[in-house]
């Protein structure tokens, strides 16, 4: 059985942009009509269309300005609560492109460490002027004479603390282009 695919008309891009629409291009400026999405503050006055649809998510005082998106170095999502994940408001920004781990976030875990000494032979059961030494089960055991040469401190054996509390970077593969904003175009009506 053969599968065949029809479309009812070749897809188009539209000829005129809707006021506030958002596009990517590949070339170094943004076409005419259209502004870069870098946050900066516009008159009111003259950009009345698009101040009526942005109002002041994006900055402004609302008096005499408004602020444009700034998507430099930043990912646009969906507004909303997708299944499973946290609600997202229109305007809000949020992530890092990089964090640092606490103790309290990393796993549970140990840091072991092992030690080996030569044992003292027991020469006593007299603990004045002795040492913790090696013998027979049950008995207090001891050696009595000069500290030999490999004897440990108590505070000999010592774990120190790892990492070097240095930031992690945690931004996925990107490819910088320019984020535009249409300033002129069919104003868009409500579906």
């Amino acid at each position: 059985m053969a599968a065949s695919l029809s479309f009812a008309a070749p897809a188009q891009a539209q000829s005129e942009p809707f006021i506030g629409q958002l596009m990517l291009t590949g070339a170094n400026f943004c076409p005419r009509g259209w502004a870069n999405a870098e946050g900066q503050l516009l008159p009111i006055s003259s950009n009345s269309a698009l101040f009526s649809l942005l109002g002041t998510t994006y900055g402004g005082d609302g008096e005499s300005s408004f602020g444009l998106p700034d998507l430099r170095g930043r990912a646009p999502i969906g507004q909303g609560r997708g299944p499973g994940l946290a609600d997202q408001r229109w305007g809000q920004r949020g992530g890092s492109e990089s964090f640092t781990i606490t103790e309290a976030q990393m796993p549970s875990h140990r840091h072991t460490a092992g030690l080996s000494v030569n044992a003292l032979e027991s020469n006593t059961n007299q603990p004045a002027r002795s040492y913790p030494a090696v013998g027979p089960v049950g008995t207090n055991t001891y050696y009595r004479g000069t500290r030999p040469p490999y004897f440990m401190a108590a505070d000999a054996f010592e774990i120190f603390p790892t990492g070097g509390n240095q930031s992690v970077n945690k931004r996925s593969p990107y490819l910088a282009m320019y984020w535009c904003i249409a300033m002129q175009g069919i104003y868009p009506s409500r579906s």
